[in-house]
């Protein structure tokens, strides 16, 4: 038999080499640079313009919050539900080693007992696997950050990456989930029902049956007695919680579908843009966004849209209906986009109808080019001083008049004599600049575009916010929108300029970002003035002329008061109307294209008991039953 000091000899030797494995491998192991994917993926929520939540992106459904912003009674329940002694211990429990240890010895399965700082290192750097060697990474690699890193950092981490249940990672979007509201307003009832939750929440919570909800109550007052014992609580403030603070049983919103993704990814590329951030940046996610999307007007939007498509019927009229597209956007007086419709369902066809640029403007173009008229005045005769015109010049409104030049009759490269033509052939005889806009008289503005000069005209249209991207070849149609196509958003933003005196914003969908609480930087429309308040005022008079006794008399009883202007296009691929409030602009196309080579189709024939009702008749009554319900 080993002597005594054979034996000691022996324990000390194997202690030895023991303390120098640990400590080899203490200085082998090095922090990992990388977090787990989960650790550093956040989403990015967006919001109504009342404040509610819209959507959210992204495959992990997490958002960091500094641990200033968490309340210290919140704080001071996960602490006491968790690991009481993290800020004195060094970042592991020696008591939750050894059972770790023994259970290794004795066969048993692998403990817990693990501290915050352990359950950070393995949520960020390792797997959940529960082997010894995994433990003894993860006891390393806890000592290690511990003497690196502070210990409100750690908790801040740990907070920020600790699973809560319904899909969520971080406290803030645990307390978005369970309780509707950011973290820093929860209470310290509130905190012990999240704090219970790191347990296990497929075990606490209450939604998910009778027995979780028994088990959640119980933990969370265990919580709330064991915040008194480590002081976080007093017992006068624990008194007063006597009643369980039941979460919603509705989970966060999901992911972006029907029209809310076409809303998301516009206010997506204008927060790129306007917060001159890295796609690839943005799309790690932590991005709060708050839009300009009004919920009410959506709501009333889309059911006017769906109301309308009611008259399309593909299964009776394949060849004519199955390719029927409306697009139209609402913009407020300062820019703001209040409501589009992109189309049926986001997740289905990506192609957003309202933000295309593939649908000629048509005669909803006439009043920039009256606008133009009215600021720059026009040249008759070459080499002459250019003459003022007024809303009530006369020009000649007949079927098949020949449009003028300072030279003589226009001509085109085809060698014929460029002619006006009214719809249905109609002859209006003499008539008024402002008669011309409001009945939609086409060959009085055809030769006005090019009294006033095309290239005047194509500026104040870009004044007017639309893109030149999106505006045709300085021809005589320009003036009639035939080959110009804007889209639905930036013939509303247009239109309003008028609405506001002249000033123009471009249209926009974000008003502020956050991120981790604090503010991103945007660079929002500046108002500029496109054309004198006079203008606007006279344009403006025309489009409420139009509304009372003109093209779009249809529209004058939803809205008494309003502006507006139908619009037709050529080849009778698309009727538009713009109707313009005290509150807003709103622009509807109803159209027909095939949307594998984006080309226009006739609209002959399209769908309803009346078929041959003009698309602009049918843009009239959409807009109205949106104007009706947003009064």
């Amino acid at each position: 038999m080993p002597s005594g000091r054979q034996w000691l000899g022996a324990f000390a030797y194997l202690f030895i080499g023991l303390a120098g494995f640990v400590g080899i491998a203490y200085a082998a192991t090095d922090i990992p640079d990388d977090l787990n994917s989960f650790a550093t993926q956040q989403d990015n929520v967006y919001y109504w313009s009342d404040g509610s939540t819209m959507a959210r992106t992204g495959w992990v459904s997490r958002q960091e919050m500094p641990l200033d912003k968490v309340p210290p009674k919140v704080r001071g329940a996960v602490l006491a539900a968790e690991n009481a002694s993290f800020y004195s211990d060094p970042g592991v429990s020696p008591s939750g080693v050894l059972r770790a240890m023994r259970a290794a010895v004795t066969g048993g399965e692998t403990q817990g007992g693990s501290t915050i700082t352990q359950q950070y290192v393995k949520n960020a750097y390792l797997n959940q696997d529960r082997t010894l060697s995994r433990k003894f990474t993860e006891i390393l690699l806890a000592v290690k950050l511990d003497s690196r890193a502070g210990k409100d950092q750690i908790l801040q981490d740990y907070l920020n990456t600790s699973w809560f249940g319904r899909g969520t990672y971080g406290i803030q979007r645990a307390s978005q989930a369970y309780y509707g509201k950011d973290v820093s307003q929860l209470n310290a009832s509130e905190g012990a029902f999240l704090a219970s939750l790191l347990k296990g929440a497929g075990l606490f919570d209450p939604s998910l049956g009778k027995e979780n909800h028994e088990r959640a109550v119980e933990r969370w007052s265990w919580i709330l007695d064991r915040m008194v014992e480590t002081g976080h609580l007093t017992p006068a403030e624990r008194a007063t919680y006597t009643k369980f603070p039941e979460p919603s049983s509705a989970s966060l919103v999901g992911m972006p579908g029907a029209q809310t993704g076409y809303l998301v990814e516009m206010a997506k590329a204008y927060a790129i843009k306007a917060g001159h951030l890295k796609e690839s940046d943005f799309d790690l996610g932590g991005y709060q966004i708050y839009t300009t999307f009004d919920k009410a007007r959506m709501t009333a939007l889309t059911a006017a849209v769906q109301q309308a498509q009611k008259d399309f019927d593909p299964e009776r009229r394949p060849d004519t209906d199955k390719h029927a597209k409306i697009g139209a956007a609402s913009v407020a007086r300062d820019g703001r986009l209040l409501a589009v419709y992109g189309g049926p369902d986001y997740l289905k066809q990506g192609f957003n109808e309202s933000n295309a640029t593939t649908i000629p403007a048509g005669s909803v173009f006439t009043p920039i080019v009256y606008a133009a008229a009215l600021e720059d005045g026009v040249l008759r005769t070459r080499g002459k001083a250019r003459t003022p015109v007024s809303p009530s010049s006369p020009y000649d409104g007949n079927d098949q008049v020949t449009v003028q030049t300072p030279e003589g009759p226009y001509w085109d490269r085809s060698g014929k004599v460029v002619k006006g033509h009214n719809d249905g052939d109609r002859s209006w005889g003499q008539v008024t600049l402002q008669q011309a806009v409001a009945n939609s008289v086409n060959t009085p503005m055809l030769q006005l575009g090019l009294d006033v000069g095309l290239d005047r005209v194509e500026s104040y249209a870009e004044r007017a916010g639309l893109l030149r991207s999106s505006l045709g070849p300085r021809i005589p149609t320009f003036a009639l929108g035939e080959n110009s196509k804007p889209s639905a958003i930036r013939i509303a933003g247009a239109y309003q300029t008028f609405a506001a005196d002249g000033m123009h914003t471009d249209p926009y969908s974000v008003r502020s970002a956050t991120r981790a609480g604090a503010a991103v930087p945007l660079d929002p429309p500046k108002a500029a003035r496109a054309v004198s308040q006079k203008t606007a005022r006279s344009v403006t008079e025309a489009l409420r002329a139009a509304v009372t006794d003109g093209s779009a008399k249809a529209a004058a009883k939803a809205q008494p008061g309003a502006a507006g202007k139908t619009g037709t296009t050529a080849a009778n691929t698309a009727g538009w109307f713009v109707g313009t409030t005290a509150q807003e602009s709103t622009a509807v196309v109803v159209y027909r294209m095939a949307l594998t080579d984006l080309i226009p189709l006739p609209l002959t024939g399209l769908g309803g008991d009346a078929p041959t009702t003009p698309g602009s008749a049918r843009a009239v009554a959409l807009w109205a039953d949106y104007a009706k319900a947003v009064k």
